[in-house]
């Protein structure tokens, strides 16, 4: 069978990525298309556009590359209908899929989507367009299933694919890595300041200056696979900044805190047992339209799937040096770091068992025979 796979971003990617190992297990004669990076293509796909091409983020950036992204989508459409796919299968990046889905669904496609938009976070509207459009969902949050059955749509718990990502990763020796990425035996804070460089600008010059306040730890910034060394270079200004590329698993191994843009990489500090502190700075005017029409208590995903503050987040104006400085340092105290690590394995326990590619990889493929 045919399969298109869309993914917007690195963890789609990554998601994307095995997925599409899971479903060339099931289905040997699958030709798989995708949007998406390195890993789907690593994985087996043909990769058609590369995330890195679309990495807008917020309302005010999309705006300002409107056109770029009315051609992405004008290209994705023709492209689709060449390949002519059995399963159309989008992943998260609703404002790219969703309009996709609108024009596919009508001609006959079938549509899954795996890992659902936050149409639970923002403009629950979408969910209508999401039952017209989308034949079967594939949620990877507890919380997200009951939320779709309140508005009467039934979607499919497989799971979280990050606990597979994770118990998938290779051992790290911390002598060897620090050496092979010319880093200090000091204990690492490790900084996550995002995979688009609108974030990263925001993020990361506030992030370091933690550098001079804790000289006795190293900090060490996890670059994107999405960018060049180049980009970073200029942020690095203080002897007790180090910088690896896209080896942020690698990194969180050996780590003892971290500061985490938000996003799913603060599930994943969470899963690798990293005590963190979540931050987020976005363009100001995309910060207060967002402001006005998200409803939901925190960011981070860690706090929402336990619902309660379990990691501090610093958001917009509470992103200053002050309050990070403050935060961090908890983080380095015995007592606070037991009680957050307890809490990170009640976390790990909600997310369910492995197998979230496999299980959503064999429901497609099901659905396809009917």
């Amino acid at each position: 069978m045919k399969y298109y796979i869309l993914a917007g971003e690195a963890s789609g990617d990554l998601h994307g990525s095995n997925l599409i190992k899971q479903i060339i297990q099931q289905d040997k004669e699958a030709q798989i298309r995708c949007w998406g990076g390195d890993l789907m293509q690593e994985a087996g796909a043909e990769l058609v556009s590369h995330y890195k091409e679309r990495a807008f983020m917020g309302f005010a950036e999309i705006l300002k590359n409107l056109s770029s992204v009315l051609k992405f989508i004008r290209f994705c459409k023709k492209d689709i209908a060449a390949f002519n796919p059995d399963a159309l299968v989008f992943i998260d990046n609703s404002g790219f899929n969703l309009r996709i889905a609108k024009w596919a669904k009508p001609k006959g496609f079938k549509t899954f989507y795996y890992i659902s938009p936050q149409v639970w976070a923002s403009r629950p509207g979408r969910v209508e367009t999401i039952k017209k459009t989308i034949d079967h969902m594939y949620v990877v949050l507890p919380f997200v299933k009951p939320f779709y059955k309140k508005h009467h749509y039934d979607v499919t718990y497989v799971g979280h694919p990050l606990l597979d990502a994770i118990a998938n990763q290779k051992s790290v020796d911390p002598i060897l890595f620090r050496q092979e990425n010319q880093l200090s035996n000091k204990p690492i804070i490790a900084l996550l300041p995002g995979s688009r460089k609108q974030e990263i600008t925001k993020m990361l010059a506030e992030m370091l200056q933690m550098a001079p306040h804790f000289p006795e730890y190293q900090f060490v910034i996890a670059g994107a696979p999405s960018q060049e060394y180049a980009f970073y270079k200029p942020f690095i200004t203080h002897k007790n900044i180090g910088f690896i590329s896209n080896k942020t698993y690698d990194l969180l191994k050996i780590a003892t805190a971290a500061l985490v843009t938000s996003g799913t990489a603060t599930l994943e500090t969470a899963l690798f047992k990293v005590p963190e502190v979540v931050c987020y700075k976005g363009n100001w005017i995309s910060y207060q339209i967002a402001k006005r029409i998200i409803t939901l208590k925190y960011i981070s995903l860690v706090n929402l799937i336990m619902d309660k503050e379990v990691v501090k987040e610093l958001i917009q104006e509470d992103f200053n040096s002050k309050n990070i400085q403050k935060e961090l340092a908890k983080l380095l105290e015995p007592h606070y770091r037991q009680k957050l690590l307890a809490e990170y394995e009640l976390l790990e326990q909600k997310l369910g068992g492995k197998g979230a590619s496999e299980k959503t990889a064999t429901r497609i493929i099901q659905e396809l025979k009917k």
